[in-house]
């Protein structure tokens, strides 16, 4: 299990690195789904299946088509890849960071230390992702609305600081 988690958080640096180095928005919403995806497995290493899968399916259902949108309206004509040298050389940046950080912080790090929620079944009556989304209906109802209504003016205001100088949806290409 150590193993599958260290190989699930080294895709995640690098889905950020991907995303964090920004060669276009293309390969930048590729990079966000890798993250999504490697996040949403170091939660079900840790005993959230539901949790994690709750937010993957929000991610990727509300605002990756929001930044698919803004994507196809800020088109650029040759956009730069992963291969080019500019994106190389922030990536390279980027990898020596992560790398010179973990470093930083390695003495207090031990495999032994990771223990999944599960683990600790003899003293809780029930799993803890499924006791958090019983206290999220029951008590965070007011958050669901206020967070769908974030959501609802983020995509406004991703749509009008996209639109530019054309008016509406329905413009001359």
């Amino acid at each position: 299990m150590t193993f599958v988690m260290c190989l699930v958080l080294f895709c995640l640096v690098l889905g950020l690195v991907a995303v964090a180095s920004n060669p276009s928005p293309y390969f930048a919403a590729l990079g966000l789904v890798v993250v999504a995806g490697m996040g949403c497995g170091v939660l079900i290493g840790h005993g959230g299946p539901f949790l994690s899968l709750v937010l993957f399916l929000i991610y990727l259902g509300g605002m990756l088509v929001v930044f698919a949108y803004s994507a196809a309206l800020a088109a650029e004509p040759y956009p730069e890849t992963w291969g080019s040298r500019p994106v190389m050389v922030y990536s390279a940046s980027y990898m020596v960071g992560v790398v010179l950080v973990s470093v930083l912080f390695w003495g207090g790090w031990y495999e032994s230390s990771w223990v999944l929620v599960d683990e600790l079944g003899e003293f809780s009556v029930f799993r803890g992702d499924i006791g958090g989304v019983a206290l999220m209906y029951s008590s965070g109802g007011w958050m669901l609305l206020i967070s769908a209504w974030v959501l609802l003016l983020t995509l406004f205001v991703v749509l009008e600081l996209t639109r530019g100088m054309s008016r509406g949806a329905l413009r001359a290409v």
